[in-house]
């Protein structure tokens, strides 16, 4: 047998070709072999370094480029090697070194220069990396590569139109460039030119249908275009290639909270942080998707993850600033706002959502001058030009208010909650059909939208239309804001069923004037032969225990006996069909109780005749009370009037105190008023009551007492429109601003009145 021997040359070919075939063990070996026979050959040292950086021994790797440099310190190849393996190990300085000794051999070696531009981009020194590209095209124009770098440098410096043409120009080199044509896609989308962008992507897929890169692009674009379920099967299609491919779990999150797919959106972010647990974005989002879940707890730790990650992510802190403020929590939400922008001051969402903030906190000019900045940053933001109609209103500018929400409606015809609350707006201007046109439209849009429907109810009922006015009012009870719903697995009782021999609960929901308004229902629900069972408030409780037709008064929050069937209070007037005629309107079906009638206020006894009780202001929680509740230095010009003159008010306002201390003939029992019985036994030593909207009126229209209701422009739909009676109660008068939204008409005419009043009462009691 002959046996053949190799030269050096032959054996390194060998080894070069087994390495270029992908047989990388095989040609260690050979490698290994040869440098057992020739253990300098700098050639071989080399190509055994470059072996075993695909291998991934990079230490093995490292030693032997060093070695061939110790052997042949010129080889500009083991230079460029060396300083591609030390980027890889995240080691920049050291690869920017070896990168510069073999420029200083080659200044115009193309592969390093092009290496070294990208290590400087990785290093986001941006501008020495395209002009190390610009050096790569002045020796080379046709090199694709060193275009389609260029190009990714471009981006990083925000320049998207002189980065496309340079991809442009690479794939006029070479058409099959995928990584041009997934990178051109992501210029064109920078540059919100999606379906060119959607375009290109498509190209790059058609060459290599597995390209994650353009897939999870693609899949982004399709999300910004809204063609969600098109998106969801991009991510899908990665995943099926990669399954543990992080960012296409999270883009899929992303598109599955679009479709409001919460619990798969939620599992998504899951899965990405299971791979990459400090992954900011997916924690972010993650609160965000918990938040959608209505798991408010769990979103705000999620949130508070990512910020413990990286205190100043201004998704993060606007996301839990969101979360905040539906827990209620405005002061915190607010702050949460303020350190986003404080890292992003030109971010419109947080400028906006801050501004909503303020606005449930009732610091309304504050609130309008952070949508104003919102809109001075995006003019065309629509959620900030909504809720800049909302404050707006709030502050009585209505108009102004009108034409936000139309300058978003222009921008987006479809956006429903804007055509509500334009709708609410009108509704303010007494523009009642335009109002309820505009409710239309977002029904059309959104048709089970709870507060559209409960909007066209408001409107229904203060115009008299009582048929359609129950219903809409009965969506209430669907609303996410606004009113505690009450879930029980006894059937509600809308009117329907029988229920003689039943029990049935009914429960209160708002504030205490509806209770006291619609208390009156008991009697009627009594006579279909059920045992009624009324839960209300505590400080109403004694007040309402012997109303007739009941059968027991729980206060809130004691234990339920059982019962058959429940309905809320504000409920039974559609239980009943009740129209205008119809309104059990008899008085006085509330009564205080004897022993408050005893105990309480003697001190009164020994002041004369007539004797004026008054009531300035209301909850000041209550949505409308900036509209309702009066100071109570506007009604100093009744108190010249030859009365006494007391004091309904249990609570009063830091204003109205200093007031309160120098009109020293004004009786105030404050804290003497325990609940409503006392303030009833109070009531009924009085002559006439004179309230704002508030629960006062309502006790004193329940009670039988004559009493007079200030009321705004545009009131609560019980009051109804153009008449100065009431049908719910026999015994009041309704005093109504005029045109121009003024309390000071109002008193002037409740003065003039009152002094009819008085002499009236002195006659009759002579």
């Amino acid at each position: 047998m002959t046996t053949v021997s190799l030269t050096l040359s032959q054996a390194l070919e060998i080894a070069l070709a087994a390495y270029r075939a992908g047989k990388f063990i095989e040609a260690e070996q050979i490698c290994q072999k040869l440098l057992s026979a020739a253990p300098d050959s700098v050639t071989a040292i080399h190509l055994l370094a470059v072996i075993h950086t695909s291998l991934g021994k990079n230490d093995a790797a490292l030693a032997g480029y060093d070695c061939v440099l110790s052997l042949q310190p010129e080889f500009v190849e083991a230079l460029n090697n060396r300083g591609a393996l030390l980027k890889e190990l995240k080691r920049f300085d050291q690869a920017l070194a070896s990168y510069d000794r073999a420029l200083s051999l080659r200044p115009d070696h193309v592969e390093v220069l092009n290496n070294r531009g990208g290590l400087l981009l990785e290093l986001g020194r941006h501008d020495e990396a395209l002009e190390i590209y610009d050096r790569v095209l002045a020796l080379r124009p046709e090199n694709a590569d060193a275009l389609n770098n260029r190009g990714v440098t471009l981006q990083a410096l925000r320049r998207p139109d002189a980065a496309l043409a340079s991809y442009d120009r690479a794939l006029s080199l070479r058409p099959d460039f995928v990584a041009a044509l997934n990178n051109r896609g992501i210029a064109l989308y920078e540059l919100e030119r999606f379906d060119e962008a959607l375009a290109s992507y498509d190209r790059a897929l058609l060459i290599w249908p597995d390209y994650v890169d353009a897939l999870n692009n693609r899949g982004n674009t399709l999300n910004k275009l809204s063609r969600h379920m098109e998106a969801l099967a991009s991510y899908d299609h990665v995943l099926t290639a990669q399954p543990r491919q992080v960012e296409a779990l999270y883009n899929r999150g992303g598109v599955l909270r679009k479709l409001e797919r919460f619990d798969e959106a939620l599992a998504s972010y899951d899965g990405a942080l299971g791979l990459r647990p400090d992954y900011v974005e997916a924690l972010t989002s993650r609160g965000a998707a918990l938040h959608d879940l209505k798991r408010f707890d769990e979103a705000l730790a999620s949130c508070d993850g990512a910020l413990a990650l990286r205190p100043d992510d201004a998704e993060a802190l606007i996301n839990r600033g969101d979360t905040l403020h539906h827990l209620k929590r405005y002061d915190e939400a607010l702050t949460s706002y303020d350190r986003a922008l404080a890292s992003r001051p030109d971010d419109a969402r947080a400028l906006t959502n801050r501004g909503v903030a303020l606005h449930d906190l009732m610091r309304y000019d504050e609130a309008l001058a952070s949508h104003e900045r919102a809109l001075a940053v995006q003019p065309d933001h629509v959620a900030a030009l909504n809720n800049r109609g909302v404050t707006l209103r709030k502050l009585g500018r209505l108009e102004e208010s009108l034409a936000s929400y139309d300058h978003a409606l222009a921008i987006r015809p479809d956006y429903a909650e804007a055509f509500t609350n334009r709708g609410v707006t009108l509704h303010d201007l007494m523009r009642f059909d335009e109002a309820l046109a505009s409710y239309d439209r977002a029904l059309i849009l959104q048709p089970d939208c709870a507060d559209t429907h409960f909007f066209v109810g408001l409107s229904k009922l203060l115009t008299g239309d009582f048929s359609r006015g129950w219903i809409g009012y009965e969506w209430r009870r669907n609303r996410r804001t606004g009113f505690s719903k009450r879930d029980f697995p006894q059937p509600l009782w809308l009117g329907q069923d029988q229920i003689a021999g039943k029990t049935i609960l009914l429960h209160s929901e708002q504030g205490f004037g509806d209770t006291i308004q619609f208390c009156r229902y008991a009697p009627l629900v009594a006579a279909r032969g059920a045992r009624v069972i009324v839960e209300v408030e505590q400080p109403l409780q004694d007040l309402l225990t012997g109303l007739a037709g009941t059968t027991q008064v729980i206060a809130k929050g004691s234990p339920l006996p059982d019962f058959d069937f429940h309905c809320p209070l504000l409920s039974l007037p559609l239980a009943f069909d009740t129209w205008l005629e119809t309104i059990p309107s008899s008085t006085p079906y509330l009564r205080s109780p004897v022993q408050n009638l005893l105990n309480r206020h003697t001190r009164l006894e020994t002041r004369p005749r007539p004797r004026i009780g008054l009531a300035w202001s209301g909850n000041a929680e209550h949505a409308r009370d900036r509209e309702r509740s009066i100071g109570l230095r506007t009604f100093l010009p009744l108190l010249d009037v030859e009365a006494t003159f007391v004091s309904l008010q249990k609570e009063v306002r830091a204003d109205d105190a200093e007031t309160l201390k120098e009109c020293g003939d004004i009786l105030h029992f404050g804290d003497e008023l325990e609940d409503f019985a006392d303030t009833a036994a109070l009531m009924s030593r009085l002559d006439l009551v004179i309230s704002v909207d508030t629960s006062i009126a309502h006790l004193a229209g329940a009670l039988g007492k004559p009493v007079w209701v200030l009321l705004t422009h545009v009131p609560d739909w019980r009051w109804l429109l153009d008449r100065d009676d009431s049908p719910w109660y026999p015994t009041a008068h309704l005093f109504r601003q005029n045109d121009f939204r003024d309390w000071g008409h109002v008193i002037a005419r409740v003065r003039d009145a009152l002094l009819k009043f008085v002499e009236s009462n002195r006659t009759s009691l002579q």
